[in-house]
């Protein structure tokens, strides 16, 4: 479970709270639906995280997920970090990071894609758990203007206003003054929302003013952001504050506290921390802040570690359901997040409460799988494997997968839609065998199939899914040409150069002198856009690292070096000459003195070798 995040990240949502006691927080990111308790069976169960935490301790880890916007459309070629790897979403929004060293008890997930605000999960990573992600971006238009010399206020048409004093804005890089005309803009993330685990920062968890880790619970969130008119980041100016008034549900009038903590959340570390706070006026909370970043309206708890594993009737994983934790005395004061591969869930909840589990087959499925009451009190919680009764709502799916050769697909994957949700699964020696829970039966799905090796996929086509065994037949990934690109973005404006109208080419170059052999690669754009990149080859295999030697493109008009430290190229396919080779990396490169610009730097490719 993640949001507090369950190993697994269960996204946690806190929706309306009864009362500052009873919220809690959950994570879920594991499967299945009906279960029954066992306490402390796993040995993850007795680890009480420290008081203050233990924030230095890394873990290698790899995470999973699918990224979307508002309308649930996937986003392409959002930049994904986790760690020191760099990945991007592909053209259904999934992203995938194998191995890379985490914070444990903080592992962070950042999605930035122009034109939404910056996405960041944070999860417990636990060896060999792989968490599953779904994150929906906030688009983040100007919501208005103020002058910065005189100042100004903003207002949303849900009542959440920004007020900004005169003369309180600054480059946000040069600390400059700034007093020409500031963009303004804002988001107020609703609370009861059921979309809170998808889009909110973080898992509910902060640092309070004594450095101590708590849960959350939340009375709105909001998010702001200035920029001036070349679209340089602005902030508050030392010594000025802003205030922010933000509505309040009318569910949660009566149990908001009269005062309540500010929180801001530290994208570095994942966590909310506590300074200030805010009053309630009316049905608003206001405050004053000193920079602006996501701030959150919260009430802090005491809580305890929750772990379980869902599975069904025959001891199949649930894997991508969505689990809700919520406390039985106050049913919207609830929890979200899905479960893993393994139907594992790991998170925070809190303590001393009665809470009820509901398992949901995917995130906008109002019929309930499995329910559960349980107890917490002082000790760390697991239910051990959670047994969930599916035979009337889950579906196996199996076929086989030819190439345009008709041979089988060996290095592919099925991708399959229903209500706008994406799931993705792997083909094994041209066949695939795989289990979903069904919102309704029979239901309607749209199936493609990737052919990675050959860089050809299947049309998608839609199946009537039944509960039980569904037989589909063979799947021929052929026809459609599957991408070959260089996705990069430079100091956070993004770029693509794709087949098939633009060229792309890979080349080895041979050593001199005491260099190494190298793999050179170079793109140009019919639009005359271009990047050349170079990487030592040695060694090279998948899930290595090799050294970046340098880079170009007419997106920088300098002449750059590598910045400290060393940009490491990692490599994520690797096939033979005729087939492909793939890889990410980001760093930072410097230009010529007297200036030494920096330039923030990120791609993907994927390009078929030529040698």
């Amino acid at each position: 479970m993640h949001h507090n995040y369950f190993q697994t990240h269960l996204m946690k949502q806190s929706i309306k709270p009864k009362s500052a006691l009873k919220s809690f927080f959950l994570i879920i990111a594991t499967t299945t639906l009906l279960f029954s308790c066992k306490k402390n069976p796993g040995s993850d169960t007795t680890i009480t995280l420290p008081e203050p935490p233990d924030l230095t301790t890394k873990i290698y880890s790899s995470v999973t997920g699918f990224v979307t916007d508002a309308a649930e459309a996937a986003v392409v070629n959002a930049t994904v970090q986790i760690g020191s790897i760099t990945v991007t979403t592909d053209k259904y929004g999934y992203f995938e990071a194998r191995n890379t060293e985490v914070v444990q008890n903080a592992a962070v997930v950042t999605v930035s894609k122009t034109g939404y605000f910056k996405a960041v999960k944070t999860y417990n990573a636990v060896a060999g758990k792989v968490p599953f992600f779904r994150i929906k971006l906030i688009n983040k238009p100007v919501a208005g203007t103020i002058n910065g010399s005189s100042g100004g206020t903003v207002t949303l048409s849900n009542n959440f206003s920004i007020s900004i004093p005169a003369n309180a804005v600054v480059n946000a890089t040069t600390n400059a003054t700034y007093s020409g005309t500031v963009n303004v803009a804002a988001y107020w993330i609703d609370p009861t929302s059921t979309d809170l685990p998808r889009i909110m920062p973080g898992d509910l968890r902060g640092l309070n003013t004594d450095g101590n880790l708590q849960l959350l619970t939340t009375y709105g969130m909001t998010a702001v952001e200035l920029t001036g008119t070349g679209g340089e980041l602005l902030q508050i100016a030392s010594g000025k504050k802003a205030s922010l008034s933000s509505p309040i549900p009318s569910s949660m009038l009566t149990t908001a506290p009269a005062t309540i903590p500010l929180w801001y959340f530290d994208e570095t570390k994942g966590l909310w921390k506590q300074e200030g706070s805010a009053v309630k006026s009316g049905s608003n909370y206001i405050g004053d802040v000193s920079h602006f970043s996501f701030w959150n309206y919260d009430v802090p708890n005491s809580y305890v570690q929750f772990n379980c594993t869902l599975v069904n009737q025959i001891g199949q994983p649930l894997q991508n359901v969505l689990v809700k934790i919520s406390d039985v005395n106050n049913p919207s004061n609830a929890r979200f997040g899905f479960t893993d591969s393994t139907g594992y869930t790991r998170g925070a909840i809190p303590a001393n409460a009665q809470l009820r589990l509901e398992v949901f087959s995917n995130a906008i499925c109002a019929n309930t799988l499995y329910t559960q009451n349980f107890t917490a009190n002082t000790a760390n919680i697991s239910l051990g494997s959670v047994t969930v009764n599916t035979a009337s709502s889950q579906s196996t799916v199996s076929g086989t997968v030819t190439n345009c050769a008709n041979m089988p697909v060996t290095n592919g994957y099925i991708v399959m839609q229903t209500g706008n949700q994406n799931y993705r699964y792997p083909i094994t020696n041209g066949t695939f065998n795989f289990t979903t829970a069904l919102c309704t039966a029979p239901a309607t799905v749209s199936i493609t199939a990737e052919d990675v090796t050959n860089a050809q996929k299947s049309a998608a086509a839609n199946y009537t899914l039944n509960a039980g065994n569904n037989a589909i037949g063979n799947i021929k990934a052929c026809g459609v040409v599957l991408d070959e690109y260089y996705n990069f973005t430079i100091n956070g404006t993004s770029y693509t150069i794709a087949r098939p109208n633009d060229g792309l080419f890979q080349d080895t170059v041979a050593a001199t002198g005491g260099n190494p052999i190298t793999f050179w690669f170079s793109s140009w754009a019919a639009n005359l856009d271009w990047l050349n990149f170079q990487f030592v080859a040695p060694n090279i295999a998948v899930n290595s690292s090799q050294t970046l030697l340098n880079l170009q493109s007419n997106k920088i008009n300098d002449t750059t070096t590598i910045n400290s430290p060393p940009i490491l190229v990692h490599i994520t396919e690797f096939g033979p000459v005729g087939q492909y080779f793939a890889g990410n990396f980001s760093g930072v490169l410097k230009g010529t003195p007297p200036a030494n610009k920096l330039y923030d730097i990120t791609c993907s490719f994927r390009i078929k070798r030529q040698n």
